[in-house]
């Protein structure tokens, strides 16, 4: 019960002092967006114009005894006007500054009341204090990869059950091809917050990885557990598939790969592979689409030969003949072409581009060999 009650005064205690330092800044930003005015003046009378024509009332009245010829009087005039005006400047300006104390305090209380409303939603005064020092993450990101790792893995050792230091370190080691030490930290993790489909996912990725082409039995497991315990889980489904495929499991395979199709919004970049992989998983392992366009391709390179050999063509056609036996990998068709290219064209400097081709290939002039 103390703890408990300790965890509630806790942040009880830190919103009280938020809100009065709030305050106390708010106020005193105002008072010196105040303009306070030093010794000031005795209250305004309730007609500011009254000492100016009880002024100007005096001035005629000399003029009437004489005391002031007209000019006087005219020049004693001009100067009470300027006074006047000047006052009149002086009340305006200082109405305008009380009119502008009105949006400083509005801003100031916006102020207070986002930076409040933003903590109270993005905030955890509940969580105990920790040095950034100490956080793992912003180590990671204030230092190279090794220098990293091994600030980590001391936290570690003092904090073995710290579940933000091993989800930091994991993908660190993966990235180091440490991949016994990343599969050991995905299950320190998996084991302190428990499992789901992206955290399985995760630990078979990495033992696949480290089993290469041999593949892993444990993985596998971990993928059909993930696809089990989350049922729109795509990642597990394809390396599912994949897998299954290196197995010759076709039908399973495609079960797998029509599930993460399924699961799709369309624009994925794996789409067009994982739909290649239904297609060949369908014909029980073979790529109809390639095996197709082999035959078009071969189909296009015996209606180019049969052409040439006939009525000849230009060193460009006997070029393009050479280079369609290569991609097919029939390099006694592509030694034959070059052999009647050279025939047709036997001057070496009409058959630049080609001669380049053939002997990149490792072919020889008029079917030599070393």
């Amino acid at each position: 019960m103390p703890r408990l009650a300790d965890k509630r005064l806790g942040p009880m205690i830190f919103w009280s002092i938020a809100i009065a330092v709030t305050a106390i800044t708010c106020a005193a930003l105002f008072y010196a967006a105040a303009g306070r005015t030093v010794n000031a003046a005795k209250p305004e009378m309730a007609d500011p114009d009254e000492h100016f024509r009880l002024l100007l009332r005096g001035i005629e009245l000399d003029e009437q005894s004489g005391k002031l010829d007209a000019s006087q009087a005219l020049a004693a005039k001009g100067e009470l006007a300027r006074e006047l005006l000047k006052s009149r400047g002086e009340s305006t300006a200082r109405k305008s500054a009380d009119l502008g104390r009105a949006p400083i305090a509005a801003g100031l209380a916006a102020v207070a009341a986002i930076s409040l409303g933003l903590y109270a939603v993005i905030g955890r005064p509940d969580l105990p204090t920790q040095p950034l020092a100490e956080r793992p993450e912003l180590v990671a990101q204030a230092m190279d990869l090794d220098d990293a790792i091994t600030r980590i893995e001391a936290r570690l050792a003092e904090a073995p059950d710290d579940v933000r230091g091993w989800q930091v370190i994991a993908p660190a080691y993966v990235e180091q091809g440490r991949y016994a030490e990343a599969a050991n930290a995905y299950r320190r993790v998996i084991a302190l917050s428990g499992p789901s489909a992206e955290l399985l996912t995760d630990l078979a990725e990495t033992l696949l990885l480290e089993a290469g082409d041999a593949g892993s039995d444990e993985a596998m497991q971990l993928l059909r557990q993930a696809a089990d315990l989350d049922p729109a889980h795509g990642r597990s489904r394809l390396y599912l598939a994949a897998e299954l495929m290196r197995a010759e499991q076709y039908d399973e395979a495609a079960r797998y790969w029509q599930q993460a199709i399924d699961l799709s919004v369309g624009d994925e970049a794996w789409l067009p592979a994982a739909r290649q992989g239904l297609a060949v998983a369908q014909n029980d392992g073979v790529d109809s689409s390639a095996a197709e366009q082999a035959a078009m391709i071969q189909g296009m390179v015996s209606s180019l030969s049969e052409r040439l050999y006939a009525d000849g063509g230009t060193v460009e056609e006997w070029t393009q003949l050479v280079r369609s036996y290569l991609v097919l990998n029939d390099r006694a068709g592509a030694q034959q072409a070059f052999d009647a290219a050279v025939a047709a064209y036997p001057a070496a400097f009409d058959r630049g581009e080609l001669d380049t081709l053939a002997l990149a290939a490792g072919l020889t002039l008029n079917g030599d060999r070393p």
